[in-house]
């Protein structure tokens, strides 16, 4: 892992850590990730680093550096956006079509997830138990939060499916929803 010293752009007070993972964009078993972090933080991240890191994986390093270097990393992220925002699209898509009067989506700008709003007094933890008998992994957004949010919602995956997985699994889930 290298770590670089940046002050990321909407950062103005030096408090912010941005941490990734090449594990989502290219393969999960790749296992290397990434800091962005405040020029001020580097030697305690450094240090911390040193202390817990039983190996370096420098073979996997050389190789993403190659990788990149030659332009494969932006050909690539090129590739899974437009792959990204067709499966989204075809999700949002099914979901107006199937859904559109119960539902409001939140459509994204990036990544490979978007939140549904359920309606009024539909309480997410019963909609996700409910989708999860017609085989759906669905998450309710109340997971993600610390406090209890003023209305609930449901967080849909769209990248690991085809568009033809994602239009069978809002039909499914609007069955779930219909019983409840």
């Amino acid at each position: 892992m290298r770590i670089a010293g940046t002050k990321p752009g909407l950062d103005r007070a030096g408090r912010v850590l941005y941490i990734g993972t090449f594990s989502k964009v290219l393969f999960p078993s790749l296992r290397l990730g990434y800091v962005v972090a405040p020029p001020e933080l580097l030697p305690g991240l450094i240090a911390t680093h040193r202390l817990t890191t039983v190996h370096l994986p420098l073979l996997e390093q050389m190789a993403l550096a190659d990788f990149m270097t030659e332009g494969y990393f932006v050909r690539h992220l090129r590739k899974m956006r437009l792959l990204y925002g067709e499966r989204r699209n075809t999700l949002i898509e099914a979901l107006t079509r199937e859904l559109g009067d119960i539902l409001d989506v939140a459509v994204p700008e990036a990544g490979m997830h978007l939140v549904v709003w359920l309606p009024e007094g539909m309480s997410a933890q019963a909609a996700a138990h409910r989708a999860a008998a017609y085989g759906l992994h669905i998450l309710p957004i109340s997971q993600f939060s610390l406090h209890s949010l003023q209305r609930d919602g449901l967080v849909l995956g769209f990248a690991s499916a085809t568009p033809q997985e994602l239009r069978v699994g809002v039909h499914m889930l609007a069955q779930a929803l219909q019983a409840l």
